[in-house]
This record gives C-alpha cells, structure tokens and sequence, in this order.
C-alpha cells in the first residue's frame, strides 16, 4: 500500500492508534471496570452483568491500545510496527476466545462479519458526517484508499467462499463438513501468509518513523508501558469471559438473536476505541488518517483476526467453520461496494456519512429481526 504523506503509519496495513487525545475522558471512563465487576460479583441479573461487562471493555480497550502505542515507539519501527499490528485487534480476539470455548460460534463469525461492515458503514460514515459539518467537502489521497479497498476486498473474497463453496458442493452433508473443515483451515492459512507478507513488505518499504499522536510527549519507562499492556489485556479477558459467560440469558432474556450480538453488540464493544478515534480524526479534517483506521482494521479482521480464530477454534475443540450466512455476505459486499463508490472521487461531504450510516441501520434492523 502506497502511505499517506505526513500521517505516521504502522506495520499492518495502515493501523493507526492515536488514542492521546482525551486522556481525561478516558482516566475518568476507567470508573466503569471495577463497577463492571462489582456487579459482577453482587447481582444476579444476566443481562445487568451483561452491559456492565460491556462498557467496563470500553475503556479498557482504549488503555490496550495506548498501552501499545508507547510500548511500540520504544521498540523501534521494526518491532513496534509488529507489536502495533499484532495487538491491533487484541480485544476483539480475546473476546471471540471465550466465545468459541463456550461454543458460541455463530456469535464470533457474525463479530467478525459486523466488524467490516462497522467499521465500513457506520465508523466511517459517523466520521465524515462529524468531519463534514461546518465544510464543503473534505479531501484524501484517493490512489492510497484504493489500493486499501482492493485489499479488502480480495480478504473478503477468501471469507465469502466457503460459503459458496457449502452451497455449490452438492454430497452427504458429513461427507460436505469434512470439505468444509479443510477448506476453513486452508483458507485461513492462505490469509496469515497474505497478511505476514503484507507486514513483510511494509517494514521493508516503509521509511516512516513509528512515531503517532500516542507516542507525542511520550516519557513514560518502556516497563510502565509493558506493564499497562499486561494489567489492560488481563482485565480485558476477565470481563470477556463475565460477558461470554451471560451471552445465552441475556439473548434470552432481551429477544436477541446470536447474529444481533455477534454484529452489532460484540462488534461495537470490541472495536469503540478505534471508533471514537477515527471520528476524531475526522472531527481534525484528517480524512487520510480516518480512512487509514476504518479500512485498515476491517482488513486486519478479515486477514488476521479471521484465520487466527478458525485455527483455535480447533485447538479449543470447538471446531469453527468460515461458512457466513447469507445475510451476513450481503452485509459485507454491500458494505465494501457502498465503500468504494463513496471515496473513489477522493473527496467527502457529510451527506455521505449520512449515507453510510443509513445503510447500517437498515443492515442493522435485518439482522436484529433475524430469528435464533
């Protein structure tokens, strides 16, 4: 991928994690993680200790990220942009951990689906309707984000054909699972050497200094820095697992469907800190940038997050096949074609955000009416 001029970069597909800016905002939504498991430990209520444990992710998300930032500036760009590109979506893998080893596999695949469309859709469209407010239009480097939607959407493909694949292969239904199980792992294999590749060619190419917003200013000891890291994704796996652990009653008792929480409820927890990030950014007429967050971290989804699950799945004995239904595939190519024709004119207007976000919605309402 071609980078963006004057906007720092990480390995990994242009993962950016300026997560600096409202520092108080962020010390004082730390309230909500020992609340989360205060009442996770007093109430009886599944679907209390549901959102407690929901909200309590949030913040903890966002000090992951920070955590990561700093941790990275001081590795150097080699190291740092590895780390960045590994812990870019750690909370949306720990969460999807704790889901496939409670056998909720239908909710991971959908998390995974809800990402992209997300991130596509409502992130990106939120951020250029916040961006475009009081401006004609805001401009970007249209030949970059192009190259950054050919790459999603050649990491899509690879998610999207197992299904065809399931509902082309005509034979026994046991004789089509097994096909099915090797082409999961065969693809996901395909996509981590894409995406190491990818990490390769970066580090190799890339002359920009791993320096970001978050690294600014920047004095803390490298072990500080470790230490936080350590402390946010311990505390992010504990609430995961209180989270996981009320997915069934709390389905139960609010009506929702596994698709709904998967796509909208775990997509949106795992990935609020990005998301408030990019709209900044944008808020900042720094639409490169933006557009760096939103496809970036659907294209680390798609390539890492993906491939990594299925080959868990296996090793956690809940075997977890790439097969998305067929809603879910509409949601995702809908969303990246509804993508491509909004930013190949290399410029914005916030009625396209408007745009965007009503495409979520009515993807939104589908998915929620959608039965268990």
């Amino acid at each position: 991928m071609a980078h963006l001029p004057q906007t720092p970069r990480s390995a990994g597909f242009g993962r950016y994690l300026p997560l600096r800016t409202g520092n108080l905002a962020l010390d004082f939504s730390l309230i909500l993680v020992p609340v989360a498991f205060v009442i996770g430990h007093v109430s009886s209520s599944p679907v209390l200790i549901f959102i407690a444990s929901a909200l309590g992710i949030i913040p903890l998300a966002a000090s992951l990220g920070k955590a990561t930032e700093d941790l990275s500036s001081k590795l150097g760009e080699k190291l740092g942009g590895l780390l960045n590109a590994t812990m870019g979506n750690a909370t949306e893998l720990i969460i999807a951990f704790f889901a496939l080893r409670e056998g909720h596999q239908a909710v991971v695949k959908a998390s995974l689906s809800g990402s992209i469309i997300g991130n596509v859709l409502l992130v990106l469209g939120t951020s250029v309707w916040v961006g475009g407010i009081g401006r004609e239009k805001q401009t970007f480097d249209r030949r970059s984000v192009s190259a950054s939607v050919t790459m999603l959407f050649i990491a899509v493909i690879a998610l999207v054909m197992p299904a065809v694949f399931a509902l082309s292969v005509p034979g026994h239904m046991a004789t089509r699972a097994q096909a099915l199980d090797r082409f999961s792992l065969w693809t996901g294999g395909v996509l981590i050497v894409l995406y190491a590749f990818g990490l390769l060619f970066q580090i190799r190419n890339q002359e920009i200094p791993l320096e970001s917003e978050a690294a600014e200013g920047s004095h803390e000891p490298s072990w500080v820095a470790a230490l936080s890291l350590l402390l946010a994704t311990v505390l992010i796996a504990l609430l995961s697992e209180m989270l996981v652990g009320q997915i069934s009653a709390a389905q139960h008792a609010l009506g929702l469907s596994s698709m709904f929480v998967g796509v909208v409820v775990v997509a949106t927890v795992g990935n609020a800190a990005e998301h408030s990030t990019a709209i900044l950014v944008a808020y900042k007429n720094k639409m490169d940038l933006c557009l760096s967050i939103c496809i970036g971290s659907s294209v680390q989804i798609a390539l890492f997050v993906a491939p990594v699950l299925v080959f868990a799945s296996y090793l956690l004995g809940n075997p977890m096949q790439l097969v998305f239904s067929p809603l879910e595939i509409a949601g995702i190519g809908l969303a990246i074609l509804t993508l491509e024709m909004i930013v190949n004119d290399g410029e914005t207007v916030w009625f396209e955000g408007a745009e965007l976000i009503a495409a979520y919605l009515i993807l939104g309402s589908a998915f929620y009416l959608v039965p268990e």
